[in-house]
């Protein structure tokens, strides 16, 4: 679990998958925050993102930390994580809380004031939430082996 939030902590893009229009699987990138145990992403007040998730709420969520090829073996050394669970609108004090942590995570070396002003400034859009209900990792074997000869 360490390592999953650790990749879930460094990525900064991730797919959202949910059930789209005539119930066909819609995929779509996005910038994000996993922020005490929930993911959060921004999402415009209309189209088609966020239709879907409010249509149905149970979306998975992926992220590719490393995917590096390994010509010689024939294969790639990979590591990954993906999410599930449900995605719901937030608000109060809990969008101002998510917010603060996507601006930080994206923008952090910025002047505080700055900061704050377009968080103040961002009602346009929604934030969402992905109440994880189950995540996990996936990494190649040879990572897993240098794990263990490191202990």
């Amino acid at each position: 679990m360490e390592d999953t939030v650790a990749v879930m902590d460094r990525c900064t893009h991730g797919v959202l998958a949910c059930l789209g229009d005539e119930d066909y699987p819609y995929a779509v990138p996005l910038s994000y925050v996993y922020f005490h145990g929930k993911i959060y992403f921004h999402s415009a007040k209309d189209g088609h993102k966020i239709d879907s998730v409010t249509k149905n709420s149970k979306v998975s969520f992926a992220v590719i930390d490393e995917d590096t090829i390994v010509s010689e073996k024939y294969t790639s050394y990979f590591r990954s994580v993906i999410a599930f669970g449900k995605a719901r609108i937030v608000e109060g004090d809990e969008w101002v809380e998510a917010f603060t942590a996507l601006v930080e995570k994206y923008s952090g070396d910025q002047p505080e004031e700055a900061k704050r002003k377009e968080i103040a400034g961002c009602t346009r859009s929604y934030m969402i939430a992905i109440d994880v209900e189950h995540i996990t990792g996936k990494e190649a074997i040879e990572y897993v082996r240098a794990k263990h000869k490191e202990s």
